[in-house]
């Protein structure tokens, strides 16, 4: 589990064949101090929650799925690819962000980016199936960023990105037409199964 606060940008070093057909393995280079992290630990990586097979001093290794290339933007990763890091949630780490699962619902994309004062406005395009978990003062993990939404228009929702969180994640040099990750709050699911649904 983690808080959608992202604690580094890491960098794609290598991308070769996972051990089953049609799986990947990436190298990740990062400033986290590998030593206490464990084989088997699980790091959100651009949002999506992969556990580390290997690791060195400033690197870790991961393999990813062919299912979970399909269902997320992994599969466009290539060799110097910035990526969102974020280590797993400890029992009495502050929850600075909202909970997220590292489980990607589905692959969303940058519609426009404006500049706004201090900040820019980004307005993201969610899947159909998913713009309906989406709501004004909500919050959405894009790319494993925690952001709460400003307006909801459809299946396009705004927000703004404040220059320190340009600054320590890849929404710095983001630009329209990027794909993204994206994780709805899980509260707004089951708030949404419970109107469909009645009370059991």
């Amino acid at each position: 589990m983690f808080t959608g606060i992202v604690t580094d940008v890491g960098e794609i070093l290598s991308v070769r064949p996972g051990s089953q057909s049609g799986d990947r393995r990436f190298v990740v280079r990062t400033r986290h101090d590998m030593a206490p992290i464990a084989i088997g630990a699980s790091i959100a990586c651009a949002g999506c929650c992969l556990t580390v097979v290997e690791k060195g001093g400033d690197w870790f290794a991961v393999e990813v799925s062919a299912e979970s290339l399909d269902k997320t933007h992994l599969g466009t990763w290539a060799e110097g690819s910035r990526l969102n890091l974020e280590l797993s949630l400890k029992v009495g780490d502050e929850l600075g962000g909202h909970l997220v699962y590292g489980h990607v619902d589905g692959v969303g994309s940058i519609v426009s980016m404006t500049p706004e004062g201090g900040s820019v406005r980004f307005v993201f395009e969610a899947p159909t199936e998913l713009a309906r978990f989406v709501a004004a003062k909500g919050s959405v993990a894009v790319d494993g960023i925690s952001l709460t939404v400003n307006e909801v228009d459809g299946n396009r929702f705004g927000v703004n990105i404040i220059s320190h969180t340009q600054a320590v994640t890849t929404l710095g040099q983001a630009s329209p037409g990027q794909r993204v990750n994206l994780e709805v709050d899980m509260l707004a699911r089951y708030v949404a199964r419970l109107l469909e649904h009645g009370r059991p």
